[in-house]
């Protein structure tokens, strides 16, 4: 029986005397596998960098939220609507004076998202982001320092002009020198803004640029951009993980005091963790997984037919071939084999090649929505598991035919 190197080699050398159509049977395959590898590449690249993105929020932290729609119990046991009001300032400092776990909590403003700012002759576009935040803000968010210092508490309460900038908007204004920046006074619309801090870098999540943003002191941000609508972000963080949900419990009897809820009417507001968010998005990505597969799968699937026609075509065409080889002792189970071998080692190349595509394609992609390169181990291996059963399905009833063929007739055929 010939080992399965010599098989190999036979088969290479079958695939380089029908080279052309060898080749595009291969595409085929590679394309297949490439949509495969790319796509969940690029979905498992994008859940790292959003964990990433989302560790710094830890186990041990959780975001109040109002719900914007919520259904409340009347005193006459019916159901009304009931618009949720935002977190007002008062509501925000109330409870975190009120809120005595032990932990800390973090207040925050979305101030603007389209902000030009100016140093001197140079000018940012209008699209850096403006928050103001509290003292606790940068360690509940795990933004470190690079340079200068955080805001006081003095500063946060009082309204300092004061600021701390991201890296892309000291590129931008500094020629990316943050010591230089330290001291100056920058321009954002009506405000002059002395820089005491520069953030490190953070990259991008979700589309969004983390260094693209300055930061000002709460009442400062409340001073130009608070209106009685404006809802302020609220965090809190806890000391020890365990207790996370004894403080969610803790928090829900303070927050409803100061939200004024009476006792039949259900909570306004609601309770979301870092690690809850990351599984609703991994679940959300379930069907994205699906789709690649079956894209994936559609298109091996008029692969395995271009093969299996590419290796019906070999057998006729190596009838005498077969009928030489059984000649000179070859038994049925080699020349199985031998064609086995043969649809495999072309699915296989499809495949390697489709790999090397679909890692670029699908790290590509990541790159720009600002993660980063993950080679998948997991889904390499599975591709290359199709490959081989790919070959194997396409192959089997063309080595069938020929492993049957009567080396008489075989040796006759012209």
């Amino acid at each position: 029986m010939m080992d399965f190197s010599e098989n190999v080699r036979l088969a290479l050398r079958s695939i380089r005397g029908n080279l052309l159509r060898a080749i595009l049977t291969l595409l085929i395959i590679s394309f297949g596998i490439m949509a495969l590898v790319g796509i969940l590449t690029a979905i498992d690249s994008a859940i790292y960098s959003l964990n990433d993105n989302f560790s710094y929020l830890g186990a041990n932290s959780f975001d109040i939220d109002p719900k914007f729609s919520q259904g409340v119990r009347s005193n006459r046991g019916g159901r009304r609507a009931k618009q949720a009001e935002p977190f007002s300032y008062r509501m925000v400092m109330d409870f975190k004076e009120q809120f005595q776990f032990p932990g800390r909590t973090a207040i925050s403003l979305n101030c603007t998202g389209n902000a030009a700012l100016r140093f001197e002759n140079e000018k940012t576009n209008p699209n850096v982001l403006i928050m103001a935040i509290d003292e606790n803000y940068l360690e509940a968010r795990g933004f470190d320092i690079e340079y200068g210092r955080n805001f006081s508490a003095r500063e946060v309460m009082d309204g300092g002009y004061v600021t701390l900038l991201g890296q892309d908007v000291v590129s931008q204004l500094f020629n990316n020198k943050p010591e230089d920046a330290l001291d100056k006074v920058i321009s954002a619309g009506n405000m002059r803004l002395r820089v005491i801090g520069i953030l490190k870098k953070r990259g991008s999540s979700m589309s969004q640029n983390e260094d693209k943003r300055i930061l000002i002191p709460l009442q400062t941000g409340k001073r130009y951009y608070g209106t009685a609508n404006t809802n302020y972000n609220l965090m809190f963080t806890v000391n020890d993980a365990t207790e996370l949900d004894n403080a969610i419990a803790a928090a829900t009897g303070v927050l409803r005091n100061i939200r004024k809820l009476k006792s039949y009417e259900d909570n306004d507001f609601e309770f979301t963790k870092s690690d809850s968010l990351v599984s609703i998005i991994k679940e959300n990505t379930v069907y994205f997984r699906l789709a690649a597969v079956m894209i994936g799968l559609i298109t091996l699937l008029g692969a395995a037919i271009g093969l299996m026609n590419i290796m019906l075509v070999s057998v006729t065409e190596r009838t005498r071939e077969v009928g030489i080889s059984k000649a000179l002792g070859a038994t049925q189970m080699n020349i199985l084999w031998q064609f086995l071998s043969e649809a495999v080692v072309i699915s296989l190349l499809g495949g390697l090649f489709g790999i090397l595509l679909g890692v670029m394609i699908g790290n590509l992609v990541t790159y720009f929505m600002g993660g980063l390169f993950r080679f998948p181990w997991l889904w390499i291996t599975v591709a290359l598991v199709v490959c081989t059963v790919v070959g194997l399905v396409s192959g089997l009833y063309p080595a069938l035919k020929a492993a049957r063929l009567d080396p008489i007739e075989s040796l006759r055929y012209e």
